[in-house]
């Protein structure tokens, strides 16, 4: 796959990833900036490195298996695995200047 291919493939699950909300703030996880880093293998595996906005975050169950389950959804991608980390911790900082706005925050 070209570097250009593996580019387009990054974008295309990048804009999966924002459909995906936090159920408690009206604002999508990838804005939310919940998601570190998007990694995709010559393979067509995809891994997303993501954190919760807490370690007690209700969603610490369903909302990495619902990003999995979207991902692997595109046609593209054979796999998917989701690692969760605290390491940085996520603060209001790591939010898009849009979900500020959205959120009233600017």
């Amino acid at each position: 796959m070209t570097e250009q291919n593996l580019e387009e493939l990054g974008d295309k699950i990048v804009r999966v990833l924002k459909t995906i909300f936090d159920p408690e703030i009206p604002v999508d996880i990838y804005e939310l900036g919940l998601i570190y880093d998007v990694f995709v293998s010559e393979e067509n595996d995809a891994k997303i490195l993501m954190t919760l906005t807490s370690p007690n975050c209700p969603v610490a169950e369903t909302l990495p298996v619902e990003v999995e389950d979207k991902v692997k959804s595109l046609k593209e991608i054979n796999d998917c695995v989701v690692e969760i980390t605290f390491d940085p911790t996520w603060t209001q900082d790591n939010m898009s200047e849009e979900a500020k706005l959205e959120l009233g925050m600017l």
